[in-house]
Parts: structure tokens; sequence; C-alpha cells
């Protein structure tokens, strides 16, 4: 059993933030050829599932750990609130399109799993109508991974306290401002709410096990992130078909 309150959010106290760099940028060229093997093998399709509190850094673990991959073979999608459109059809059906090919990995930006998240935090359904999308969510996994879909889940596991930090960074750096809005204050206020929420899911949903990641610290972040990746390719055994 998961429990988050248990499990650091700041990396092991001899891991070294210039050695880790290091080790990322190795682990991005492994994780070039590894892709490039995948695709060429064709046998399997990835999905990555990227889950974790606002500003836990979901974009940034895309931007430094995958970022080294071929974009032929890599493909982001992003879940944002449901659209008008996008309600009037099951929870499910704005996520069917976006699954990976064969030979491709794709990557979920937020997921089905939001559509737990978001009203289970919010009180918005009942419980027996959150225990059907939770028992779905798990037969969908089963699915895809009998056709083929390796399903690797992330959790970004950020503490209140830097989530405090990071949303005065969008305040005040440049770069990072275009993120910042108004609602980002309520933000902090939820943290509780959506972490009990979440202890919930990762509890519910782990016929696959989740990846929790100590996210606090983007640098090991990221290289964890990569780290799981890269092993889980190379347990693969790919091998570039035969002419």
């Amino acid at each position: 059993m998961v429990e988050l309150e248990h499990i650091s959010t700041l990396p092991p106290e001899d891991a070294d933030k210039a050695e880790t760099k290091k080790a990322l940028k190795k682990l991005r060229k492994e994780l070039f050829q590894l892709q490039n093997k995948f695709y060429a093998d064709g046998r399997y399709s990835m999905l990555i599932v990227l889950q974790g509190l606002d500003t836990s850094g979901k974009d940034g673990t895309i931007r430094h750990a995958f970022s080294g991959m071929n974009p032929q073979g890599v493909q982001v999608t992003s879940f944002k609130k449901p659209t008008i459109d996008e309600l009037k059809h099951d929870f499910l059906w704005r996520v069917y399109p976006h699954f990976p090919q064969k030979g491709m990995i794709r990557v979920f930006n937020r997921s089905y799993y939001e559509d737990i998240l978001v009203p289970a935090t919010n009180k918005s359904l009942s419980e027996d109508v959150l225990q059907h999308r939770i028992n779905l969510i798990n037969e969908l996994e089963h699915h895809l991974m009998a056709n083929g879909t390796l399903i690797l889940k992330f959790y970004l596991h950020l503490s209140a306290n830097e989530q405090v930090k990071r949303i005065e960074e969008r305040k005040t750096k440049p770069h990072k401002r275009w993120k910042y809005a108004k609602e980002d204050e309520l933000i902090p206020k939820k943290w509780d709410d959506y972490r009990k929420t979440y202890h919930t899911i990762l509890n519910a949903c782990d016929h696959l096990p989740w990846h929790i990641i100590p996210a606090d610290k983007r640098w090991f972040r990221n290289y964890t992130a990569a780290k799981i990746l890269a092993e889980q390719l190379e347990k693969l055994n790919l091998k570039y078909p035969n002419k």
C-alpha cells in the first residue's frame, strides 16, 4: 500500500546534484538509442502517464527527461479541463484517439486519472460513480497491456512548501510569469484535499505499479523519470528487424 506521508519528496541524502545532472546527460543518449530501437522493433507501444499536484513539474519532466528521444517516435498529449463537447460523452471518450500505436511512445501530461481526481476532491460525483470510473480505468489498462501497450505511471511527489515556492516563482520570474493566474493563489489551500484523493487513486489503481518520484528538486525528478524509462526499455530485449 502506498503511504504518501511516509515517502520523502526530497532526494536521498547521498544524492549529488552535479553528478546526477551528468548521469541524466548520459541517460538522454541511451534513451535516444533505446527509443530508436523500440520504434524499429515495432512489437510494443508505450504509454507514460504523468500525474502530480499543480507545479509538481509535469512539463519540466517531459522537457528534461524525455526530450532527448526522436520526436518522430514520441508524442505528448496534455489533458486539461474537459471541453463542452467532451462533456457530452463518457469521460474516457476524449482519450481513446491518443493511445499509442506499435513502435510509438505516448506521454500523457495529466490523464484519465484527472476524471477521478477533480470530481472526488470537489465532491461533484457520488462514491458509486467514482468507483465505477476506477473500475473502468483498471479494466482499460488491463486491455491496453493485453494488446501490447506497456504502461508507465509516474506520480510526481511534491511537498506543500515547495508548491507555495513554485507559485511565487511564477509571479516573480519573467520566464515563468506566463503560467501564473490569479486562481493559483487558491491552489495551496487545496493541497491536503488533493493529496488525500491521490492517496485513494494510487491505491485503488495499483494493479500496474505507480512510480512515486520525489519532485521537490527538479534535477532529481528529471533523472529519476529518465532512469525508470531507460530501465523499462532495456528489459524488453529490443531488436532491430532482419531484412
